[in-house]
């Protein structure tokens, strides 16, 4: 078994099926079967299950895939790392909090094309527990993510700190009041969020806990935008940086809250991993960024 046995059994894995991944990989559906035939033959274990439908991972396999994974990308990062030139070109995968990309990002992206137009830069969005499990398995090169962040595997730079306020709909008048009624169960509160592994879900969730609203309802949304249409509406209340929603609130759709010190001020961080090779264009977008943020 070596490193192009392991790419070709994660594309199986990923596409869920022979032919797809044949056709992923560029070559014929017999090919890809008897090297998988040949890997399990090898490991002694069945890597699939095979179905009508296609494949899919036996727990072996299952087990085998994060392997595959990150080998797979080590290659990749070395290929890049041996290639890397003085002027930046290629591809730069970074990850970003939505609040972050929507906000802060378009700026540094738009200087930073126009100084570099040969990098391919391609952003992913995601959670703050989304995107440090894809920096530590190698899927992005660095991410932006909502501190605290505490692992000795990454390089964990700070970029800005975020005021977070509590969001209200206009005619919801005194916060305080408001939770206080919760507190005593004389109202069901609602937050709405984004999906778990969301930072500010968390200090959401933590500051309501630390007033006795341990278990308030939750609304999970897709979008900032989605969420904060719906606060407008009087569906509930949500935590948020104030630079986010500026227009929102200039334009009285919202009224924010501020909170203590210590409840509303995070910092957004940038996060790789300690052992990954820094491209030059991952280096000048990190300039551009520490000059503009």
């Amino acid at each position: 078994m070596d490193a192009a046995d392991l790419t070709l059994f994660a594309a199986v894995a990923r596409s869920g099926g022979i032919n797809k991944a044949a056709r992923a990989l560029n070559t014929v559906q017999s090919n890809v079967t008897q090297r998988v035939r040949t890997m399990e033959d090898e490991l002694g274990v069945k890597l699939f299950h095979r179905h009508s439908r296609g494949v899919t991972l036996t727990d072996a396999g299952a087990q085998l895939l994060p392997y595959a994974e990150r080998i797979g990308a080590l290659i990749d990062e070395a290929r890049r790392a041996a290639t890397d030139e003085k002027v930046p070109r290629g591809r730069l995968c970074i990850g970003s909090l939505e609040t972050t990309a929507a906000r802060r990002l378009p700026p540094i992206l738009a200087g930073y094309a126009q100084e570099f137009p040969e990098v391919d830069i391609v952003l992913e969005t995601g959670t703050t527990a989304e995107l440090i499990d894809r920096v530590v398995e190698r899927r992005l090169e660095g991410a932006f993510v909502a501190g605290p962040v505490e692992q000795p595997e990454l390089v964990i730079e700070r970029i800005l700190t975020e005021e977070l306020v509590l969001l209200t709909a206009p005619w919801i008048g005194n916060v305080a009041s408001l939770l206080k009624r919760a507190t005593r169960g004389e109202i069901d509160l609602k937050i709405l969020v984004l999906r778990a592994g969301c930072s500010y879900r968390r200090r959401l969730e933590d500051i309501l806990a630390a007033r006795g609203i341990a278990t308030p309802r939750r609304l999970e949304f897709g979008t900032v935008d989605g969420i904060v249409g719906c606060v407008a509406a009087g569906l509930g209340v949500t935590l948020l940086p104030r630079a986010v929603v500026e227009r929102a609130l200039r334009e009285g759709h919202i009224v924010a809250h501020a909170l203590p010190r210590k409840e509303s001020l995070v910092d957004t961080l940038f996060v790789r991993r300690r052992d990954a090779f820094v491209s030059t264009a991952l280096a000048r977008f990190l300039e551009r960024t520490s000059r503009q943020a």
